[in-house]
């Protein structure tokens, strides 16, 4: 029997691998068989799960080249333990979650086929049931699972197309209709949206324009899994440039970016300036703050002092956690559970998750949140950049990262952490943040560097990513310069 490392296509909570050639060096690490063995051993899973001996679980896809074949080979998994299959054809993310709860569709459970914003040789596999997307204890299971399937795949079950998408697009036009009270809200408004070839080009026919939108001047709408006009990530930066500079060309009022699998979003001002990062965040917990006075926001680990005096200026608590999207948000459930009403969890990345919407992650519900404060400015004649303008950004603001040489990388990599942690305690002018929970972060005084570091291990990698933030112009090579004597001492460090 052929030997396929089906475990190792594990990152985290998610499912990735190179799906097909085109990449010197890379190799095909996820093929339509493991696709198969994946879908047929979640089938298994979730009829334990749910005591079902019928299952129905809806199937998306995103632009990639492979999502077809992927999604073929995952029906087939599926059907094959009997299960009733909607194939929802390209899809996003959160509408693939949404199957789950849609009164109509009713499913037991979904799969999205996403590598969000990576290559386009990559694809992977998200699985979700009515509690949301598994967690990493539960994909390593099913992955264990199917690493161990061998059978002949046959017919048993159903499979049907089903065009989910334009209902899921008009349950976010009610909400904002509702929101606004008005049929038209966004009427005399010109937005565009930027879909970067991925499969959120629905959302300026399918959303905005029913609204009374202006859309004309939208771009890279078309799916398009060759990517061909850039990264679709609201984080690049060719990215961003690219929406900023639609928005100014067409004179629009609003722009609109999303990731791959939507996910994931930005968004870009009348000025054409980029309200993502600190911002994005600082605008979606403002709007919670009026509905939830005295919110907790849960937060990555490298926001800004900026946004938690923003936080705290509207009443609410800022409580910085660790990088990783599924981290910031099982701390939210996890600080509900015990009593402190949270209801936003959400990363620098642009990946958010919001209470009222189950806790999901899910850029399409942030961008409509954003549509009805746009709304209500655009009533009262007021752009959208006059909403953030009382958040502090720094001046300056750098990453840098530093790959570890030693074998042992995790343990390394907690020496220098040690290490920088008597370092900071040793320097006029520093003091380190408490509580913390990831890496060892610096607020540094005027003379010092006027700003913050954070020195903290990559979630996967044999990296120490540094952060640094100032308001001065030349901070940060201040702040870097004082811990360039430091890293002296780790000759295992490069970068």
């Amino acid at each position: 029997m052929e030997i396929q490392n089906i475990t190792k296509l594990q990152n985290g909570s998610d499912i990735r691998g190179v799906a097909m050639e085109g990449v010197e060096g890379e190799h095909i690490t996820l093929t339509q068989d493991m696709a198969m063995k994946i879908a047929y051993a979640f089938s298994k899973w979730l009829k334990v799960k749910t005591g079902k001996d019928s299952l129905s679980v809806a199937v998306g896809r995103d632009s990639r080249l492979t999502g077809p074949n992927l999604a073929q080979a995952v029906c087939l998994g599926l059907v094959s333990d009997g299960g009733h299959v909607y194939d929802c054809g390209i899809a996003t993310t959160p509408a693939m979650f949404m199957t789950t709860l849609d009164p109509e569709m009713d499913c037991d459970g979904a799969v999205m086929i996403t590598a969000s914003h990576l290559p386009f040789n990559r694809n992977g596999i998200k699985l979700f049931t009515k509690d949301g997307g598994l967690n990493k204890e539960d994909i390593a299971e099913i992955l264990e699972q199917a690493e161990t399937i061998v059978t002949e795949f046959k017919i048993g079950g159903k499979r049907e197309d089903c065009a989910f998408i334009p209902r899921y697009a008009a349950n976010i036009v009610r909400m904002i209709r509702e929101a606004t009270g008005e049929e038209t809200p966004l009427q005399g408004a010109h937005i565009i949206v930027d879909a970067g070839n991925g499969a959120g080009g629905f959302f300026a026919e399918g959303v905005l324009a029913p609204l009374g939108a202006d859309t004309r001047g939208s771009q890279f709408l078309d799916p398009d899994g060759h990517f061909p006009n850039h990264i679709p990530n609201p984080e690049d930066q060719d990215a961003i440039d690219a929406i900023r500079r639609a928005v100014i060309d067409n004179q629009a009022d609003m722009g609109i970016i999303f990731d791959t699998d939507v996910d994931r979003s930005a968004v870009i001002d009348e000025k054409g300036d980029a309200i993502n990062r600190n911002g994005f965040i600082a605008f979606i917990a403002s709007m919670l703050l009026e509905k939830y006075p005295g919110t907790t926001i849960v937060t990555d680990s490298v926001t800004s002092t900026g946004l938690t005096e923003y936080i705290e200026s509207l009443g609410g608590h800022h409580h910085r956690f660790k990088r990783g999207y599924k981290n910031v948000i099982n701390e939210a459930v996890r600080l509900n559970e015990h009593g402190v009403e949270t209801h936003l969890a959400m990363e620098t990345s642009g990946h958010g998750a919001i209470r009222e919407n189950y806790f999901l992650d899910d850029g399409a519900y942030l961008v409509t949140m954003a549509l009805i404060k746009f709304a209500q400015l655009h009533k009262a004649g007021k752009p959208l950049s006059v909403f953030l303008k009382d958040l502090k950004e720094p001046a300056e603001a750098k990453e840098y990262r530093f790959k570890i040489g030693a074998e042992d990388f995790k343990a390394y990599g907690q020496e220098v952490l040690d290490g920088f942690r008597k370092f900071a305690e040793e320097q006029p002018g520093w003091s380190i943040v408490e509580p913390n929970f990831e890496g060892i972060r610096v607020n540094c005084e005027k003379d010092a560097g006027n700003g913050w570091c954070l020195m903290r291990m990559s979630l996967h990698d044999p990296i120490i990513p540094l952060n640094i933030e100032s308001d001065e112009a030349g901070g940060c090579e201040k702040i870097k310069a004082a811990i360039d004597v430091f890293l002296k001492d780790y000759p295992e460090l490069e970068g």
